[in-house]
């Protein structure tokens, strides 16, 4: 066993400690770590030196944390009483901590980083937290990301553990297993983690049993090696999830990585009432939960705009990790056949499909896929993949499927939602199927944009402005990209509808705190010019089924001359010419997975010694929400019900 004394990469006095016997005495045990934290400082000089003449392979630096690491595992190779093992697994983590969190920020003070691990901590247990593991964007992340978080973990990963309200279907959770080979994956199911609009129980009784849950964590996954990989917290789907998430990782000293996939005040302002009645009633005591004042935790953002907001208040504390493109590789063509066999079957005809991989969603918009569909296409299907996935979408998703059975639309929704295990994935319907489509009127990210991408797919897919920048400077390139779709005034009642979205807007204001209406802007359409054509994502539900109950021909020919880039498609569409979508190659490919990897643990390295302050989250929650509510952030089809 190394003498640090003895050993000439490090000079910290340690007095002839060679080992440390299982059977020392608590006292003892604690008083050699207590004389290596106190000497972890003077250590660090030494570090900075070997830094500096390192010549940038790191392989010096790799001596010496090979060495400590040696040092603090003496005595755990050998069973011990569990209470003084878990204090000694505390007391190890500090000391690494400490050392390596002093050495990186003497370093940063002189400009230099050569040759220091990129982490602060070891973190060998990993625990996944989300509300739900159903099929939709939030789970593609995890299983996309997963494999790539745990292969470049700077300590081997042992565990696993996916934290939800509900158990994921068997065979995903298979599929996982399969990509985590070096792992033990577990699942932890409490159904009081779900969406708060699915339970019954009193917020009490929620909590209480949240806490519970969470504080019987620690009886399979030890703390002090632990990191909390927690999603969509900021979303405040549960906010008693959040807020108790928050305090379980400062009562244990935790470290808590958030990751924000879609933010609450992003048109969702009917959750506030549901915030009250769960005993937050204050815009500060929601930032407090939502953002986890009070934690050791680092916030990441999967786009620069909502990045530039919350790094302008919590600083190094935020950082924009961009989501994983899926892996390369496409479906056999055996297995494509067999798709579009299937969706035969499902169609009754054998017409080119154009596909939105998405569940049934306000916000994706699914009417202007319609449209577009029936501009372009006109003899093809639209369909999408999965069903309504909260009660909140049940009326849009009802009024929309309504109308299509009346105008006998060539549409198919929710395709997968009622399929038997014998159905096509979603990739294998997506290459099926002619063109890909994206029209939602606000996305975190878009993982359509990669999957189409990836494989190769034609989409059309509107320009979002807080998505498209990211992607194209990471090489993708998308041919077809439009910003709105412009309907003429003549295809609906405007005044009819202007009397809807004034009634829509002010009770969607209403449902606000009174210091966020002075903020709120108004629809576009109340401010439109007389003559003008319409944004037709602008429209109520009620406006969109008025333009699309007109004959595709006859609508088409109305706003065709306020369409010049779908002038521009129709034609190759209508041959099924449309361009693919192309995405990086290969290396660049593999050079985005591992900057993801990097970023990931340089996030987690990030993460101080103290807690997020108050005021810091109710800055950046003020500022957020101020962005969030001007003009062209607002869709009426985001208000609520008509």
């Amino acid at each position: 066993m190394w003498k640090l004394a003895e050993n000439p990469f490090c000079t910290i006095p340690v007095r002839g400690v060679s080992a440390v016997d299982a059977n020392h005495d608590l006292p003892d045990v604690l008083d050699i770590f207590q004389f290596l934290y106190d000497s972890a400082k003077r250590g660090c000089a030494k570090l900075f030196d070997m830094a500096r003449e390192d010549e940038g392979d790191g392989s010096l630096i790799r001596k010496f944390e090979q060495i400590v690491l040696e040092l603090l595992d003496v005595g755990f190779t050998q069973p011990m009483q569990g209470g003084h093992r878990s204090i000694l697994e505390k007391v190890r983590h500090d000391v690494w901590n400490t050392l390596l969190t002093v050495a990186i920020e003497q370093l940063k003070k002189s400009g230099r980083l050569m040759g220091l691990p990129e982490y602060s901590s070891i973190y060998r247990n990993l625990v996944v937290v989300h509300y739900h593991l159903r099929p939709g964007g939030v789970r593609r992340i995890i299983e996309l990301a997963l494999p790539h978080i745990t292969s470049a973990a700077p300590a081997s990963v042992e565990s696993v553990t996916l934290v939800s309200g509900e158990m994921p279907d068997a065979e995903w959770c298979e599929d996982l297993m399969r990509a985590l080979p070096g792992a033990r994956l577990r699942f932890f199911c409490e159904s009081a983690f779900r969406y708060l609009s699915e339970q019954r129980s009193s917020p009490e009784v929620i909590r209480r049993r949240i806490r519970s849950a969470l504080e019987s964590l620690t009886e399979t996954v030890p703390a002090a090696e632990t990191l909390i990989w927690a999603q969509n917290l900021g979303l405040a789907r549960n906010l008693i999830l959040s807020a108790e998430l928050a305090a379980f990782s400062a009562r244990h000293g935790l470290s808590l990585l958030s990751h924000h996939h879609d933010l609450w005040f992003e048109n969702r302002w009917a959750r506030w009432s549901e915030m009250r009645a769960c005993g937050f009633r204050s815009l500060s005591s929601v930032a407090r939960a939502s953002f986890a004042a009070g934690a050791r935790v680092c916030h990441i953002t999967i786009n620069r705009l909502d990045n530039a907001v919350l790094s302008k208040h919590l600083g190094s504390r935020a950082k924009c990790l961009p989501n994983l493109a899926q892996p390369g590789g496409t479906p056999s063509r055996a297995r494509i056949r067999a798709a579009r066999d299937w969706l035969n079957s499902q169609l009754g005809d054998d017409a080119p499909v154009w596909i939105f991989p998405t569940r049934f969603l306000r916000r994706k918009n699914l009417a202007e896929a319609v449209l577009l569909t029936r501009w372009l296409r006109p003899e093809g299907w639209f369909v999408t993949t999965a069903g309504v996935s909260s009660r909140e979408e049940r009326g849009y998703a009802r009024r929309l499927e309504t109308a299509s059975r009346r105008g006998k639309w060539r549409v198919r929704f929710r395709l997968l939602a009622e399929a038997n295990g014998s159905a096509p994935t979603v990739s294998e319907l997506a290459m099926a199927s002619e063109a890909m489509m994206l029209t939602s009127a606000q996305e975190g990210f878009g993982l359509p944009y990669l999957e189409a991408a990836a494989l190769s797919k034609p989409l059309i897919a509107r320009h979002l402005p807080n998505v498209i920048p990211d992607l194209l400077a990471l090489g993708f390139s998308f041919p077809h990209l439009y910003e709105e779709i412009l309907v003429a005034p003549s295809l609906l009642d405007l005044g009819a509808e202007r009397a809807r979205q004034q009634k829509l807007w002010r009770a969607w204001k209403s449902a606000m705190p009174s210091i966020c209406r002075r903020l709120a802007g108004r629809p576009m359409l109340l401010d439109l010019p007389h003559g003008e054509p319409v944004p037709f994502s602008r429209l109520t539900l009620s406006g969109q089924l008025e333009v699309l109950s007109i004959a595709p021909e006859e609508s088409w020919a109305a706003c065709s001359e306020w369409n010049p880039v779908l002038q521009q498609w129709r034609t190759p569409a209508q041959a099924g010419r449309l361009t693919r979508c192309s995405g990086r190659s290969a290396p660049k490919r593999s050079s985005a997975e591992e900057r993801m990897r990097a970023q990931f643990w340089r996030a987690v390295a990030g993460i101080p010694s103290r807690p997020l302050g108050v005021h810091a989250v109710e800055r950046a929650q003020r500022d957020s929400i101020a962005q969030r509510l001007g003009a062209n952030f607002l869709y009426p089809i985001l208000f609520g019900e008509e």
